[in-house]
């Protein structure tokens, strides 16, 4: 799919004469110029024909209309809803209704005409690019009988000058990273493995030109891993240990480190998620990894200035068999620190435990943690937004502000440090849950333990964001690859902290 912009507007663009369909976003209880215009070109009976679909023009809704030999031979109007609620994230959600609604009419060439005063050209034309290429998004992978999928071939965005095509490169780079996250998580636990994972962090490093570190399990335990091969012990797969470094061409500014948790599959261990647990969706609980790794995909091809950007990820299974955990064990972090595991089924944090201290040894400026950690977060903010926890304002103002530009929502909770006594165990430093209330900050709170305090630090919890059921927005039914716009738009920016 390629993307153009032109300054044509609805009422004369012609697509280079090859224009089949054309899109356009109107407000509600406002389209009377826009419809007037349409109407000279197209012929009249356009506003009769809506009134008789009582079309509202609320947001994503869509109207096709067809008109044999002309150009455009297919007219779509897409519904924005109020003007004053109109902003980055509803042109990004309108963009991916015009898209879906194309695609069924079978376009080709699409013009795509969407309001973005208020916004800045660059940002409101990349924005509409990704929201139509992820909003078509489909994964077949594993179907016997692929349904045949149609995506214009072209689409022109309208009312932008043609010296912001050469922006719109970065988009597909983006894209690309958030569609592997998406196949990485949708992929089955039989597919996607501690394995699998390695030779997609391998593929990127060739493809990309960046540096892999893979530690087996014999130099995880020469590097005093327990926690995190306390988890991996039980599996038949071995657990891989990942270390992507992208190093960019001239001098180095800032180093940050993505770590993303790892596990393959989580079967809750000897604490076994039961009926109503969602067991059968747990190849979804390696979302972090997949985040990271989608971001070091499109990091490796836009190759940004000044920053070192370490990828890290401790693979592995979360199983049950006579060498699993059992609770009540304690285990040894290799930072020293002990851990009383009372409940197997909270993995996630110890293997993150080891992950964060290794990262901590590389000098760096910025670290960022993203795992798909507790179903606490779920409870608190839904599916749509998630948690960030962090000791730096400006860390968590940046991730923030980067999520907005990728139209992800992040809201950051505390580190209530009087809830750490929830974390105190009577025979070793630390438990690996605490009660019940706050399990979502207690969760950060025990990660927050294997950081060091100097350094800037940030903890995302996208439980409840890393899958949609009915799909929203730009996102399909299925795994929603989130994170890795937030992740790319923070090194773009220098990775600040």
């Amino acid at each position: 799919m390629e993307f153009r912009c032109t300054p044509a507007d609805p009422g004369n663009w012609a697509g280079d004469g090859e224009g089949d369909t054309l899109a356009v976003g109107l407000f509600s209880g406002d389209g009377g110029n826009i419809l007037e215009g349409l109407e000279a070109r197209l012929g009249p009976g356009l506003k009769q024909r809506l009134e008789r679909r009582r079309f509202k023009a609320k947001p994503g809704e869509t109207q096709s209309f067809d008109w044999l030999e002309r150009c455009p031979g297919t007219l779509i109007l897409v519904g924005l809803g109020d003007a004053e609620c109109f902003d980055r994230s509803a042109l990004s959600r309108a963009a991916a209704a015009a898209a879906k609604a194309a695609s069924a009419a079978g376009a080709h060439h699409l013009g795509l005409a969407m309001p973005w005063q208020g916004l800045e050209a660059a940002p409101a034309a990349a924005t509409i690019a990704e929201a139509v290429r992820l909003s078509l998004f489909a994964d077949q992978r594993f179907k016997s009988e692929v349904e045949p999928q149609h995506r214009p071939a072209l689409v022109s965005l309208l009312g932008f000058e043609p010296e912001l095509d050469e922006g719109l490169a970065a988009v597909g780079a983006t894209c690309a990273g958030v569609e592997l996250a998406r196949e990485l998580v949708a992929a089955p636990p039989n597919v996607v493995t501690p394995e699998a994972l390695a030779e997609t962090a391998a593929a990127i490093a060739a493809e990309f030109g960046l540096e892999l570190k893979l530690l087996e399990r014999a130099d995880c335990e020469a590097l005093g891993m327990g926690a995190y091969l306390g988890v991996a012990r039980a599996s038949s797969l071995p657990p891989k240990f990942i270390h992507l470094t992208y190093r960019p061409s001239g001098a180095v500014r800032r180093r940050v480190a993505l770590v993303g948790k790892g596990l393959t599959f989580d079967s809750g261990g000897y604490n076994l998620k039961v009926g109503g647990s969602q067991i059968e969706m747990m190849k979804y609980d390696m979302g972090g990894s997949a985040a990271v790794l989608g971001a070091a995909r499109a990091i490796g091809e836009l190759k940004p200035e000044g920053i070192e950007v370490h990828v890290i990820v401790a693979a592995c299974e979360n199983m049950i068999s006579g060498d699993a955990l059992h609770p009540g064990d304690i285990l040894t972090a290799s930072n020293g620190k002990t851990i009383e595991v009372n409940n197997t089924d909270a993995e996630g944090r110890l293997t993150l435990a080891d992950a964060l201290v290794y990262a901590c040894k590389l000098e760096l400026d910025a670290l960022v943690d993203l795992a798909t950690l507790t179903g606490a977060c779920v409870i608190a903010l839904g599916e749509e937004i998630a948690g960030l926890w962090s000791p730096s304002d400006s860390l968590a103002a940046a991730l923030v502000t980067a999520g907005r530009d990728g139209g992800e929502s992040f809201w950051r909770l505390p580190l209530q440090a009087s809830y750490k006594k929830g974390l105190k165990s009577p025979v070793a430093d630390l438990k690996n849950t605490g009660p019940r209330p706050g399990g979502s900050i207690t969760a950060a709170l025990f990660l927050q333990e294997f950081v060091r305090p100097d350094l800037a630090w940030a903890h995302l919890d996208i439980a409840g964001t890393v899958w949609s059921d009915k799909g929203r927005g730009l996102d399909p039914a299925g795994a929603t690859g989130f994170g890795v716009r937030t992740l790319v738009n923070w090194v773009a920016s220098g990775g600040q902290a």
